[in-house]
């Protein structure tokens, strides 16, 4: 952003000023103009269009959709492959152990549910929306929040194009633009940069628990028609994590002889030699996995943090202004491992919000009673003691979780909170054990520069870095000796590197931007909390299709 008070800013205004093309960002569209068509009602969206930076497993549950949109299947929406089958395996190294899924809680069963490409989704959730006026605009990123004198959110700026990496116009330049609403909500997804600041000027998490994520990889492949089941789910935990480490698998077959296949990493794991990109390869090797993914061909790789916390993590969701929904506050159901229809729910939430705040005049602060009131919120109190049970190990965690699950259906008289943030709890280097991974294949496991290149992942040339350090010093000085910097290992895209610079007779911390597919995980986890991430030039990072 330059900061020059003279540049010229088009400005326009709005009812309400959505920011975000996903789930909940686009349901609150569609609800609010199904409320009020007469509401003027925007969306931004810093990928390149709709549904480029959306990333999820994903077996969808409709029960939002239904809601929203009750004549999807006549509108031809992409959800097709109904689940038919389920299995749930507990791994140890060479063989996985079969859960009966009549013994799993109601949450991990999925019947009913249909295997879906989420970025598809939200593809025709943007032609819904349009159709009834909303105005999206893909390819710009909202990097900077307005407020008002009062100190209530007016609305937002999206980011300068065309500048260089030190701040100065190019040829290219162009301004960005002012775009201000009565509302504005906030629906960037997990770990939202303009979502961040909310939370933290209005002290919107000052009686909630610290909030948790994860970083979930996924992978599509095509493989040999006798090893397709369409509208099979397979998930599993164990190996190849250590008993104290959550996570877990998903596989799942959707059309065309396509697997989903993927991984979900706490990102509260303790030894900083631990590589999330890693362990979710080496899974692939299992005999239980390899034997479906052999002789088949990996056509698409991404990541994404995913926010985990559940209930008690979750900010309150209004301030003077503006709402937050979806992933940007929270509102993922983490057994079910579910976070559209949820999403969805909170953008519907909001739209009603909206709609009696415009018209009948009320706060905001009645977005607390209709969510209180609602499914969503429900659903989200059964489930609030089955992450933080985590900390126990995998073993301990089950059994609880079945007992509350199953017997006291998630009504136990108590809730767990979560003790630490992600980045408070990597152990000393000097007092973890190094792992040693296997090296890459190239058929079952591969390199993070041949994944990176599945995701399309773009960014302008010489524009400024969009992974800000707080401290230039403090990579080499503190992380580097402290952790072994684990920037280099969590990071599943291979932005960050060390390297020693004979000249100067010292290391050196790397940033390739270029490789950044907006996953987050270096601004949740980096220990000191120095990685700040903000929204490079729009249009850039991943180019999802089908994920």
């Amino acid at each position: 952003m330059i900061e020059n008070q003279n540049i010229q800013r088009e400005e326009m205004s709005y009812d309400v000023v959505i920011i975000g093309a996903g789930p909940s960002g686009l349901a609150t569209a569609i609800e609010l103009k199904k409320l009020n068509p007469e509401t003027s009602v925007c969306i931004i969206e810093k990928g390149s269009e709709v549904g480029a930076h959306i990333l999820s497993g994903n077996v969808f549950e409709t029960k939002a959709l239904d809601e929203l949109i009750p004549d999807w299947k006549e509108k031809n929406a992409p959800i097709k492959t109904k689940v038919s089958m389920e299995e749930f395996l507990f791994l140890n190294k060479k063989n996985g152990m079969n859960i009966p899924t009549w013994l799993l809680p109601k949450s991990l069963q999925n019947h009913g549910n249909y295997i879906i490409s989420l970025a598809n989704l939200c593809r025709w959730l943007g032609e819904q929306a349009e159709a009834l006026e909303v105005e999206i605009f893909p390819g710009f990123a909202a990097s900077e929040i307005i407020y008002n004198e009062d100190g209530s959110v007016a609305g937002i700026q999206t980011g300068d194009m065309g500048v260089d990496k030190e701040g100065q116009p190019k040829d290219t330049f162009e301004p960005g633009i002012i775009l201000k609403g009565k509302v504005t909500v906030f629906a960037e997804g997990c770990r939202g940069h303009l979502g961040k600041q909310l939370i933290k000027k209005f002290e919107l998490d000052k009686n909630s628990s610290p909030q948790q994520y994860g970083i979930g990889f996924k992978e599509i492949w095509e493989v040999d028609e006798t090893q397709h089941q369409e509208g099979k789910v397979l998930h599993s935990v164990g190996w190849p994590l250590d008993p104290k480490t959550y996570g877990g698998s998903f596989c799942y077959h959707a059309e065309n002889n396509q697997i989903y296949i993927g991984y979900v990493i706490g990102l509260d794991y303790q030894n900083p030699y631990l590589s999330p990109y890693d362990e979710f390869q080496q899974f692939k090797t299992h005999p239980k996995i390899s034997k479906i993914l052999k002789g088949g061909k990996r056509i698409s790789y991404g990541a994404r943090a995913l926010i985990e916390g559940g209930l008690q993590s979750l900010p309150q969701m209004h301030m003077p202004g503006a709402l937050l929904v979806g992933c940007d506050a929270g509102t993922l159901n983490m057994p079910k491992i579910k976070g559209s229809h949820t999403a969805m729910k909170s953008g519907i939430i909001a739209a009603e919000t909206i709609q009696q705040h415009l018209y009948d005049k009320k706060e905001l602060s009645v977005f607390d009673t209709i969510f209180k009131n609602s499914w969503l919120y429900q659903e989200l109190y059964e489930a609030r003691n089955v992450k933080p049970s985590f900390r126990w190990g995998l073993i301990p965690a089950m059994i609880f979780t079945a007992i509350d699950q199953l017997i006291f259906k998630g009504k136990l008289p108590f809730t767990l909170n979560h003790l630490h943030a992600d980045h408070e709890t990597l152990k000393l280097a000097k007092d973890s054990k190094k792992i040693d991974y296997p090296k890459y294949d190239g058929q079952l496991t591969f390199d993070k520069a041949s994944s990176v290149y599945l995701t399309g992942t773009n960014h302008a040339e010489n524009q400024i870095i969009h992974l800000q350090l707080k401290d230039p010093k403090l990579p080499i000085s503190y992380t580097l000796e402290k952790f072994d910097e684990p920037s280099i290992r969590y990071c599943p895209a291979g932005v960050y590197d060390i390297q020693y610079n004979k000249e100067k007779d010292e290391s050196e911390f790397i940033i390739n931007s270029q490789n950044c597919i907006h996953c987050k995980t270096c601004d949740i986890k980096e220990p000191s909390q120095n990685i700040n991430w903000v929204t490079p030039e729009g249009g850039g990072g991943p180019n999802y299709a089908n994920m």
